[in-house]
């Protein structure tokens, strides 16, 4: 069977490598084709483009760089068309995915959406659309199969598959870790300033604030795969924090707290058990934008699931130094930080077991093999 994948940003790459995994491993035969990264590349297939060429952020950057992304969906059709798979996967990123699907269905292809859109973030009209270009939906938030229902449209809750990148992982030794790293002995606080440029641009001065507030913790930036550390320079100078690249996860696995910018990494911070506050601060356009179009009460994915405020959000002006020292001492250590932990049980219960990517690959394969 011929597969073409087509995923965008660091999370997409991680879902995406793990569904080609379980693809091969039930598929011997398979031919994968695939716009993503780098892990989706090791994982095996044929990359087409990688992510980082697309990573525009905020309403104002993509209509910047309109000219450019209408160009990248011109070349996947034609790419498409070209290798002429027997059934197209989608990963999130909507804003792309949601065009090639309404053109891969008019012309004759199987179309599969694993991650589905934020549809129920905003602009919930595109149901529609996704009915009419979509064969079959995989989602993998609980409330998401519930919101689908409302539209008459029938979707595969496959869990979360965060929770099989967590388990699976391999276990680190935190002295080794510690020593390789210079970090000390002080506990850690973590931060995740995000991987697009210009999140990290807005996010990471202001986490850095922390840093002479908090003298008996080492703070560790996390370093963005798709970003190089000399851009993090900049920001660090002479600064007492630490920088280690592309092992988030591992710096998760030993951290006291974290700093978050919102997205996927406040869950992977969840499933850590690690106590965060949630931070973002779009450009000013962007957020009155994103104000008057997103109905949701909470943007962290921790308050989503669980539908109630369990970690704190400081979204735009409330992101501010003083605000931040707040916070972040209400969960160093006391009774706020010991409430974290019993709601990151719940949180986990609610997502499923493991076997997020296992499953959504026998779905695809049992449909094709009819």
């Amino acid at each position: 069977m011929k597969y073409y994948i087509v995923a965008g940003e660091a999370s997409g790459d991680l879902h995406g490598s793990n569904l080609m995994k379980e693809i091969i491993k039930q598929d011997s035969d398979a031919d994968i084709r695939f716009w993503g990264g780098d892990l989706m590349k090791e994982a095996g297939g044929t990359l087409v483009s990688h992510y980082k060429e697309r990573a525009f952020m905020g309403f104002v950057e993509v209509i910047m760089n309109l000219r450019k992304i209408f160009g990248f969906i011109k070349f996947c059709k034609n790419d498409i068309a070209s290798f002429n798979p027997d059934v197209i996967i989608f990963i999130d990123n909507s804003g792309f995915n949601l065009r090639i699907a309404k053109w891969a269905k008019e012309k004759g292809f199987r179309t599969n959406y694993y991650i589905s859109p934020q549809v129920w973030a905003s602009r919930a009209g595109r149901v529609e659309a996704i009915k009419r270009d979509v064969d079959k939906m995989f989602v993998i938030l609980p409330f998401e199969k519930e919101f689908y229902n409302k539209y008459n449209y029938q979707v595969e809750f496959v869990g979360h598959p965060l929770i099989d990148g967590i388990a699976d992982r391999p276990q680190i030794d935190e002295k080794s870790f510690r020593k390789e790293h210079d970090l000390g002995e002080k506990e850690i606080i973590a931060l995740l300033p995000g991987s697009r440029k210009q999140e990290i641009t807005k996010m990471l001065s202001t986490m850095l604030l922390m840093v002479d507030k908090f003298p008996d913790y080492q703070f560790v930036i996390a370093g963005a795969p798709s970003q190089t550390e000399s851009f993090y320079d900049e920001f660090i100078q002479n600064k007492n924090v630490k920088f280690i690249n592309n092992k988030t996860y591992d710096l998760l696995s030993i951290a006291n707290t974290a700093l978050v910018t919102s997205g996927t990494a406040t869950l992977e911070t969840a499933l850590f058990k690690v106590p965060q506050v949630v931070c973002y601060k779009g450009s000013w356009l962007s957020y009155q934008i994103a104000k008057r179009i997103i109905t949701l009460k909470y943007i962290s994915l921790v308050n989503l699931i669980m539908d109630k405020e369990v970690v704190t959000e400081l979204i735009q002006n409330d992101f501010n130094e003083k605000r931040l020292e707040q916070e972040l001492q209400s969960i160093v250590k006391g009774e706020k930080r010991e409430q974290l932990f019993s709601e990151y049980f719940d949180l986990e219960q609610k997502l499923g077991g493991k076997g997020a990517s296992a499953k959504t690959a026998s779905l695809i394969i049992g449909e094709l093999k009819g």
